[in-house]
Protein backbone atom coordinates (compact mmCIF):
# COMPACT_ATOMS: atom_id res chain seq x y z
CA UNK A 1 0.00 0.00 0.00
CA UNK A 2 1.51 3.40 -0.95
CA UNK A 3 1.76 6.56 1.25
CA UNK A 4 -1.22 8.09 -0.37
CA UNK A 5 -3.84 4.73 0.23
CA UNK A 6 -2.00 5.10 3.66
CA UNK A 7 -3.64 8.61 4.01
CA UNK A 8 -6.88 7.75 2.84
CA UNK A 9 -7.42 4.83 5.21
CA UNK A 10 -6.13 6.76 8.33
CA UNK A 11 -7.94 9.69 7.49
CA UNK A 12 -11.14 6.91 6.82
CA UNK A 13 -10.43 5.91 10.05
CA UNK A 14 -10.26 9.56 11.94
CA UNK A 15 -13.88 10.60 10.35
CA UNK A 16 -15.39 7.29 10.87
CA UNK A 17 -14.69 7.31 14.63
CA UNK A 18 -15.32 11.18 14.54
CA UNK A 19 -18.67 10.18 12.84
CA UNK A 20 -19.90 7.71 15.42
CA UNK A 21 -18.56 9.79 18.46
CA UNK A 22 -21.06 12.30 17.40
CA UNK A 23 -23.78 9.84 16.87
CA UNK A 24 -23.19 9.06 20.30
CA UNK A 25 -23.26 12.40 21.56
CA UNK A 26 -26.06 13.65 20.06
CA UNK A 27 -28.03 10.34 21.16
CA UNK A 28 -27.00 10.86 24.64
CA UNK A 29 -28.16 14.56 24.92
CA UNK A 30 -31.64 14.15 24.18
CA UNK A 31 -34.50 13.70 27.36
CA UNK A 32 -36.52 11.14 28.15
CA UNK A 33 -38.44 11.76 25.07
CA UNK A 34 -39.88 8.90 23.06
CA UNK A 35 -40.60 8.21 19.59
CA UNK A 36 -41.08 11.14 17.04
CA UNK A 37 -40.32 13.59 20.07
CA UNK A 38 -37.20 11.77 20.53
CA UNK A 39 -35.78 11.77 16.73
CA UNK A 40 -36.72 15.46 16.55
CA UNK A 41 -34.97 16.06 19.55
CA UNK A 42 -32.16 14.33 17.88
CA UNK A 43 -32.24 15.73 14.80
CA UNK A 44 -32.14 19.48 16.28
CA UNK A 45 -28.88 18.72 17.96
CA UNK A 46 -25.47 20.06 16.26
CA UNK A 47 -23.84 16.52 16.93
CA UNK A 48 -26.02 14.41 14.82
CA UNK A 49 -25.23 16.66 11.66
CA UNK A 50 -21.66 16.44 13.04
CA UNK A 51 -21.69 12.90 12.16
CA UNK A 52 -23.98 13.11 8.70
CA UNK A 53 -21.26 15.30 7.45
CA UNK A 54 -18.19 12.67 8.24
CA UNK A 55 -19.94 9.88 6.81
CA UNK A 56 -20.77 12.13 3.90
CA UNK A 57 -16.97 13.07 4.04
CA UNK A 58 -16.59 9.68 4.72
CA UNK A 59 -18.00 8.05 1.47
CA UNK A 60 -15.69 9.85 -0.70
CA UNK A 61 -12.17 9.13 1.13
CA UNK A 62 -13.40 5.53 0.79
CA UNK A 63 -14.36 5.62 -2.98
CA UNK A 64 -11.00 6.94 -3.65
CA UNK A 65 -8.83 4.43 -1.31
CA UNK A 66 -10.92 2.04 -2.77
CA UNK A 67 -9.71 2.80 -6.51
CA UNK A 68 -6.18 2.32 -4.68
CA UNK A 69 -6.80 -1.12 -2.96
CA UNK A 70 -8.21 -4.17 -3.52
CA UNK A 71 -11.62 -4.60 -2.29
CA UNK A 72 -10.74 -7.60 0.29
CA UNK A 73 -7.48 -5.62 1.63
CA UNK A 74 -9.22 -2.45 1.88
CA UNK A 75 -12.56 -3.96 3.71
CA UNK A 76 -10.29 -6.14 6.22
CA UNK A 77 -8.18 -2.27 6.75
CA UNK A 78 -11.76 -0.53 7.66
CA UNK A 79 -11.87 -3.32 10.74
CA UNK A 80 -9.16 -1.80 12.52
CA UNK A 81 -11.77 1.28 13.33
CA UNK A 82 -13.42 -0.86 16.22
CA UNK A 83 -9.90 0.07 17.55
CA UNK A 84 -10.68 3.79 17.41
CA UNK A 85 -13.86 3.90 18.26
CA UNK A 86 -13.56 1.56 21.44
CA UNK A 87 -10.83 4.28 22.49
CA UNK A 88 -13.01 7.14 21.50
CA UNK A 89 -15.45 5.52 23.52
CA UNK A 90 -12.98 5.63 26.55
CA UNK A 91 -11.84 8.86 26.01
CA UNK A 92 -14.72 10.46 25.39
CA UNK A 93 -17.88 9.04 27.01
CA UNK A 94 -15.96 6.92 30.10
CA UNK A 95 -16.55 3.42 28.55
CA UNK A 96 -15.37 0.81 30.38
CA UNK A 97 -12.68 -1.09 28.39
CA UNK A 98 -12.62 -4.91 29.95
CA UNK A 99 -10.21 -7.20 29.38
CA UNK A 100 -12.50 -9.19 27.33
CA UNK A 101 -13.02 -6.09 25.01
CA UNK A 102 -9.07 -5.35 24.97
CA UNK A 103 -8.36 -9.03 24.12
CA UNK A 104 -10.81 -9.34 21.22
CA UNK A 105 -10.12 -5.64 20.02
CA UNK A 106 -6.57 -7.46 19.88
CA UNK A 107 -7.30 -10.72 18.20
CA UNK A 108 -9.18 -8.82 15.44
CA UNK A 109 -6.39 -5.96 15.06
CA UNK A 110 -3.18 -8.87 14.70
CA UNK A 111 -5.50 -10.90 12.28
CA UNK A 112 -6.25 -7.90 10.03
CA UNK A 113 -2.55 -6.95 10.22
CA UNK A 114 -1.45 -10.72 9.59
CA UNK A 115 -4.32 -11.36 6.28
CA UNK A 116 -5.04 -7.50 5.45
CA UNK A 117 -1.58 -5.92 5.20
CA UNK A 118 0.37 -8.29 3.02
CA UNK A 119 -2.12 -9.02 0.24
Amino acid sequence: MNSIATTLWLLCMFIDALGQMSFKAAATKVTDAEGLERWKEMLSNFWIWIGISCYVFEFFIWMAFLSMVPLAQGVLLSCLNIMTVMIGGRIFFGEKLTGKRIFSASLIAIGVSLVGWGA
